[in-house]
């Protein structure tokens, strides 16, 4: 059986916060996502915190206390702790203290499967740990693990000063290689982009079924396991963007992205690092919001989710929001009305409805036409068999005919062809 450390949580509710509760149930789901067995949760009530040890002075003692009784290996922080902070909750607990930022860089960690997500999470771990050199010496060498926090006594100013300059030097050579990939994505995005297909992306709170629903829409169009993605009951299943060919009933067809989930308090350097991840939501056409229909905490998390838009810019692109999960509610479902709809990707049901919203808003542009085509363009029939909806087709004399509703960039693109008749 493997040993779990045991966790003891930590918050400070500042001024009342409405939404304190909220976050520390959060903190434990994350403690407990990543690997941690929680032993308990020490808080305290302040207008402010302290700058020394977060805690005021007596509850630190407390802590400490606790700490022993319950025999805890570590005691992690619902806010993002000062360097200072942490040294001297350290010192005065007599073990690992974590904050919230360094939990989910590790679960980020624990959860990367490409070696750009890898190296995403590196850049922001090594960008996390650059202020809190001081009064430490850490082993930076990246097949060495360890994982966050782990640290060893340093051996003088001269060190920190040579462990800053590594952690620096080793930040340039990943951000190169991210670079290297990112031109890569960006090349295979530009080919999507010219294919001409609308692009939709699936955002939303981490574990609320993105990739449940991608699945479910991927099914409904290939009849087939060999195109779906990852996806499990966990936070942060998904770290790197998937970009699936949905193909709709009715021949129309769309580029569909899965993306890494969102969270409150999400740490502004993974924001960063996984900025050529997210770039697939900016360029989008539409975006499906999933929210978890079942959870008390939705509309918090759906105003998480749209700050973290706004944020990285794309708030504007149209929305339809995709309440998922409604098969753990009392409602009757699949419902739908404007830009919302109640479905279960789990259990299937919903899946046709919501593809049909899907078509309604990104295929609203196209444009009614017909076109003659000369032989010599076969190529471009086989195009529009593939890429629009072709109503009607005859060979005739001087070409091939179709009836169509296209896209306006294609009809623009192949006006030269475009008959009255």
């Amino acid at each position: 059986m493997v040993h779990k450390e045991r966790a003891l949580l930590a918050g400070v509710n500042l001024n009342n916060d409405d939404d304190y509760e909220k976050s520390m149930d959060e903190l434990e789901n994350l403690a407990e996502a990543c690997g941690f067995e929680v032993a308990g949760r020490v808080e305290q009530n302040l207008r402010s915190v302290s700058s020394a040890f977060y805690f005021g002075a007596g509850k630190v003692e407390e802590t400490a206390e606790l700490v022993e009784a319950m025999e805890a290996d570590v005691v992690i922080f619902d806010n993002e702790l000062t360097p200072t902070q942490q040294r001297n909750l350290e010192k005065a607990l007599g073990c690992r203290v974590l904050d919230r930022t360094q939990l989910i860089l590790e679960i980020f960690a624990q959860r990367a499967r490409t070696k750009e997500a890898r190296l995403q999470v590196e850049v922001a771990r090594l960008q996390y740990m650059l202020p809190r050199l001081a009064g430490k010496g850490a082993s930076m060498d990246r097949q060495g693990g360890g994982g966050i926090g782990t640290v060893v006594r340093g051996g003088g100013e001269k060190k920190i000063v040579l462990d800053r300059r590594r952690i620096e030097q080793n930040i340039a050579v990943l951000r190169k290689e991210l670079e290297d990939l990112r031109k890569d994505r960006e090349i295979q995005r530009k080919r999507r982009s010219e294919s001409g297909l609308p692009r939709v992306a699936l955002v939303g709170y981490t574990n609320a079924g993105k990739s449940t629903v991608m699945n479910a829409l991927v099914e409904l169009s290939q009849k087939s396991d060999s195109k779906k993605v990852f996806e499990k009951d966990m936070l942060f299943a998904t770290l790197e963007t998937s970009v699936r060919s949905i193909e709709l009933p009715d021949n129309r067809s769309f580029l569909l992205s899965d993306t890494v989930g969102f969270v409150s308090k999400l740490p502004h350097g993974l924001v960063k690092a996984f900025r050529s991840t997210l770039e697939e939501v900016k360029e989008s056409d539409l975006l499906l919001h999933v929210v978890d229909a079942s959870d008390p905490e939705a509309e918090r998390q759906i105003r998480v989710t749209e700050d973290t838009l706004e944020q990285i810019g794309a708030g504007d692109i149209p929305v339809i929001y995709v309440f998922n999960k409604a098969d753990l509610t009392d409602m009757a479902y699949p419902f739908e009305k404007d830009n919302v709809i109640y479905i279960s990707a789990k259990e299937r049901i919903g899946i046709r409805e919501l593809a049909e919203l899907i078509r309604r808003y990104v295929f609203r542009a196209y444009v009614d036409c017909r076109m003659l085509i000369p032989y010599e363009y076969g190529n471009i029939v086989s195009y529009f068999r593939e890429n629009a909806l072709v109503k009607d087709i005859k060979y005739e004399s001087d070409g091939t005919w179709l009836k169509l509703e296209c896209s306006e960039s294609d009809y623009r693109r192949y006006r030269q062809f475009v008959t009255e008749k």
